[in-house]
């Protein structure tokens, strides 16, 4: 038999069994890993003494001869050889002969895949929290130059109140921070090491795994052997941290593509990130941010595709789980490439403050403050919510915005209006009197961009 493993077999494999089952055509993003995991394993052997040192340092040196090889793209994977673990072994005996075959002592794919991407994820959930830190500045950069920018502020997309432009950025910062903090906290799961646990129940051989988790940057061995080859939590983890990542970055991305309207014109997006139309030569369209609102959706499916491969395993590792793989290569792409348009989108757009500060100043989004007003002259709030109601329908049904109202017509519905009280509608007066902790007022603002500052060193 042809197969590495093809001892117990009397018959080749199927042609359209050996392309289904194969997993070459995607496992091949593993060869760095792979290659990485078998030095150290390598190493181990070689100082345990179940290789000579001799041994040890032909393999090696095989192993970093074919990974050159597989860099220049010297070397042709096979499906016959179903995956990157048994590719690479091939290489290694085609390049150092039948010695090239004792790499294997004392592991299985089982482990062997286990820790590829254990060594691959703990690479890009590094990268990708970089990238998030990118975005992170990217918001700051903004927020720093718009503490005292005033636009409405949105419940149900309807305007409430005038709240500073670097407030509602700095909102996405801190969805950001958590964002990171959930995917520096699952690196605790992603740095355990499998290697050595063989295909379920550990070797007969006296390998030292915690030599190959130190080598490798581990900061552990997983005690139990079975749940080493079959745990697929680190990923759902990463997975799941992931989605939540790409809902905050479609919902920023909504509110660029509405912001960015003719309808709105709060921004305008720079053109390296928009496209045009093929027929409507006035269009930008803001492809981007409408790419990364939908991307979210793959992110999403990536989580239950593979939910659903592991709800109804059984101990230990099975055939299906194969299809851990292209999720989490998908999901890492997706992350990488959405934060990496992202931050230099944010960076470059233009603020239309002129455009918000007149948004702002022709609406009811002042309403609350005569409420609040009205409370401090000893009107019970419910009363006073009564009364804005109906100025409010009567400034509709006048044309009339809440500045534009006469002191007499303010009489009409309380004789508690003074003339203060056009001090208190100004939109500037309205955002700069919210001093609560977190609120939008421009002290309060940029005690949270120090805050903001702080968490991203």
């Amino acid at each position: 038999m042809s197969k590495l493993w093809g001892g117990r077999f009397t018959k080749e494999t199927n042609k359209l069994v050996e392309e289904q089952t194969a997993s070459i055509h995607f496992d091949k993003k593993l060869a760095d890993e792979d290659i990485e995991g078998s030095i150290a394993h390598v190493h181990m052997l070689a100082s345990t003494g179940i290789i000579s040192e001799d041994e040890g340092e032909k393999i090696e040196n095989g192993l970093k001869a074919v990974h050159e090889k597989i860099k220049k793209g010297e070397l042709t994977y096979s499906v016959a050889n179903e995956d990157i673990h048994m590719n690479i072994e091939k290489f290694l005996i085609d390049e150092i002969g039948p010695l090239g075959g004792k790499l294997h002592t004392g592991r299985s794919r089982n482990d062997q895949v286990a820790t590829d991407m254990h060594l691959y994820l703990k690479k890009h959930t590094e990268t990708i929290i970089s990238l998030v830190k990118d975005v992170q500045q990217a918001v700051i950069n903004q927020a720093t130059d718009h503490v005292d920018t005033i636009l409405p502020g949105y419940t149900h997309l309807q305007r409430a109140q005038p709240v500073s432009f670097a407030h509602h950025l700095l909102a996405y910062f801190w969805m950001l921070q958590r964002d990171k903090e959930r995917l520096i906290d699952s690196l605790k799961r992603v740095n355990g090491s499998p290697l050595g646990a063989g295909a379920l129940a550990g070797t007969t051989f006296p390998l030292d795994r915690q030599q190959v988790a130190n080598e490798l940057g581990f900061d552990y061995v997983y005690p139990n052997s079975m749940d080493a080859v079959s745990d697929r939590d680190f990923i759902l983890e990463f997975m799941s941290a992931a989605s939540i990542l790409m809902m905050h970055i479609s919902r920023l991305s909504e509110e660029l593509v509405i912001w960015s309207s003719q309808e709105f014109q709060f921004i305008e997006l720079d053109d390296s990130f928009c496209t045009g139309s093929s027929i409507m030569p006035q269009k930008k369209n803001p492809d981007v941010p409408e790419l990364l609102r939908a991307k979210t959706g793959r992110v999403y499916g990536n989580l239950m595709g593979l939910l659903t491969v592991l709800k109804g395993l059984p101990l230990a590792y099975n055939k299906d789980m194969q299809e851990d793989k292209e999720g989490m290569f998908d999901t890492v792409e997706t992350l990488e490439g959405s934060l990496g348009m992202l931050a230099p989108m944010i960076d470059t757009m233009v603020v239309k403050a002129g455009n918000m500060k007149k948004a702002v100043s022709e609406d009811y989004s002042n309403a609350t403050d005569i409420a609040d007003y009205l409370v401090k002259k000893g009107l019970p709030f419910r009363q006073a919510h009564e009364v804005i109601g109906k100025i409010v329908l009567y400034g509709i049904d006048h044309n009339k915005y809440l500045l534009d109202l006469t002191l007499e017509e303010y009489y009409q519905f309380s004789e508690l209006f003074e003339k203060d009280i056009y001090e208190v509608l100004a939109p500037e007066q309205v955002v700069a009197s919210r001093r609560s902790y977190g609120g939008t007022s421009q002290d309060e603002v940029r005690n949270q961009l120090d805050l903001a500052r702080q968490a991203l060193q």
